[in-house]
């Protein structure tokens, strides 16, 4: 039975100054592969931090505007409810009264489509401006793909 050994030995023929150089010369490779590859993760990270404070500061935005916006067709809502209850408060007949009404119901309707489509108006410029950085970064995406 022969004997175990400890040591590694090259063959015959491989310089092992040369082997060794070759792993040195492949770690280096790979140690700056890796920190190109980090610097540029950095990039990316901080890239991304500054898009998501831009997205946050503009849905902030959108949101304050949409809130105003609320805020000011209840107010107007009200103030309309108001005088309309002042209204019915002297009616002398019924159709004293069913013309108060009607008008009133009209003029509602008329307020509400109103409020309805400015408010659609918001919320489509809140959805195209939140969803352009997806769009930008899917375009840029989809580039790193095409051939150069």
């Amino acid at each position: 039975m022969a004997a175990k050994k400890d040591t590694f030995e090259f063959p015959e023929g491989v310089d092992p100054a040369q082997y060794l150089e070759k792993l040195k010369s492949m770690a280096n490779d790979g140690l700056s592969k890796a920190k190109e590859t980090y610097e540029q993760a950095q990039i990316a990270f901080e890239e991304a931090r500054k898009e998501a404070e831009a997205n946050l500061s503009t849905a902030q935005g959108h949101s304050s505007k949409i809130s105003l916006a609320t805020m000011d067709a209840v107010r107007t809502n009200t103030e309309a409810t108001l005088s309309h209850m002042e209204k019915l408060s002297g009616v002398k007949s019924m159709s004293e009264f069913m013309e108060l009404q009607t008008s009133f119901l009209s003029s509602q309707t008329q307020m509400a489509m109103e409020n309805a489509k400015s408010m659609q108006a918001l919320y489509q410029d809140a959805a195209s401006d939140a969803s352009a950085p997806a769009k930008k970064a899917a375009e840029k995406a989809m580039g790193a793909f095409k051939p150069k």
